[in-house]
């Protein structure tokens, strides 16, 4: 039976911890230029309905590294949804490809596109959720800190994928997650209640970035005006005004607090530039463990590790 990664939480914690393990050792073997190529002769189709550098160029490259050929599909190719039925794309690019990944707007085609499709199938995106992003955050966390004990993870802005990803990894592994967002902002419901009623990680929805920080572990921001939301961007402005994370703000996190974006930031925006640049800035390691992280899933989808 094939394995897709839609969401954080199809998964066990065991199985979590073993794509954090495998990531871990597929980093240490891209730093040693080691001859790895288990995806030698496949092929791995990159479908984006939204544009992202970081999305394509961590996906194509860890690809190649590992032996396969990664194919770009720009909206100009394939208009999901629109020019034909997403599950026509599915079972079409699935006699071709290996593996499909799909960066969308609508979550409902990355659920159609899994049903469908006869290879495995990545989320790299949708309006709803983020899970390889998560993946490569507490990945992260878990490199800086040397484990994920006692962790409070802090996000302050808006209530986007990214909280909804956070939400959803809640609901596999332990941790306590406080999310500060202006009250016409908040997360979705019924994650939510999800997350909470788990009963495995300390939920807390908060509207004061102050309350949310105090002592935490880790400290996350991402754009207020999400892509597909630019239009609203004046407007989030001054709805999230108090919601910057300044070096002021970080000073109510832990003594060793890091500071995790996803990118791209606007400085002077939901992040200051001082932060961004300070040592408590995991930002840059972040980014690159998308790759390992990424490369991880594939194999462990494929059946390669």
């Amino acid at each position: 039976m094939k394995k897709d990664f839609i969401h954080t939480d199809d998964y066990s914690a065991d199985e979590i911890s073993g794509i954090l393990a495998l990531a871990a050792e597929v980093k240490t073997r891209f730093k040693k230029r080691e001859n790895y190529k288990p995806f030698q002769d496949h092929s791995l189709a990159m479908i984006f309905a939204k544009p992202s550098a970081r999305t394509r160029i961590s996906f194509e490259t860890g690809f190649y590294r590992l032996g396969g050929h990664a194919l770009y599909l720009s909206p100009r190719d394939i208009d999901m949804g629109k020019r034909e039925p997403v599950r026509d794309i599915a079972r079409v690019i699935s006699r071709y490809n290996d593996m499909i990944m799909a960066r969308l707007f609508d979550h409902a085609h990355i659920l159609e596109l899994a049903e469908y499709a006869d290879v495995p199938v990545i989320n790299g995106l949708t309006d709803y959720n983020h899970p390889c992003q998560i993946m490569a955050d507490i990945f992260t966390v878990k490199e800086r800190r040397g484990h994920l004990d006692d962790l409070k993870i802090a996000y302050v802005g808006d209530g986007n994928n990214i909280v909804h990803s956070w939400l959803r990894l809640a609901a596999v592994l332990p941790f306590h997650f406080s999310c500060a967002c202006p009250p016409a902002y908040p997360p979705d419901a019924d994650t939510v209640r999800r997350a909470k009623d788990a009963g495995i990680s300390e939920i807390e929805i908060l509207h004061d970035p102050v309350s949310a920080v105090k002592n935490a572990d880790v400290v996350y921001t991402d754009v207020w005006a999400s892509m597909g939301k630019k239009h609203e961007a004046e407007e989030r402005k001054a709805k999230f005004r108090g919601f910057q994370v300044t070096d002021a703000l970080m000073q109510q996190a832990g003594e060793d607090a890091i500071f995790l974006h996803c990118l791209p930031a606007n400085r002077g925006l939901e992040v200051s530039d001082s932060v961004m640049e300070s040592p408590a800035s995991a930002v840059f390691d972040e980014a690159e463990n998308r790759m390992h992280v990424q490369n991880a899933i594939m194999l462990r989808i494929a059946g390669k590790a």
